[in-house]
């Protein structure tokens, strides 16, 4: 028994926060940009190839989490840039 510790009742003071660690995830690509893609999430995660390739190949996929507004919004733009979708949560 004994539940999972549950919230300590404040969830609306964090909501009121200002979100700083963001999630970058490729929701889906331009198959005729993949390559381009592939490289922009190279740079971006420094992920091998192969890594980055199967990163690519199972969009929707998570980039990577914990990025600040900032980088979130400029790989973002790279990567959309070369043909990827990409969400920011």
């Amino acid at each position: 028994g004994g539940g999972g510790g549950g919230g300590d009742g404040a969830p609306a003071a964090d909501a009121a926060k200002e979100k700083t660690d963001f999630t970058l995830k490729l929701e889906s690509f331009d198959a005729a940009a993949k390559l381009k893609v592939i490289k922009e999430i190279r740079g971006i995660t420094g992920l091998g190839l192969k890594e980055s390739k199967e990163l690519v190949e199972g969009a929707p996929s998570v980039i990577k989490e914990g990025v600040n507004k900032e980088d979130s919004e400029k790989f973002k733009k790279a990567i959309e840039d070369v043909g990827g979708k990409v969400s920011v949560s």
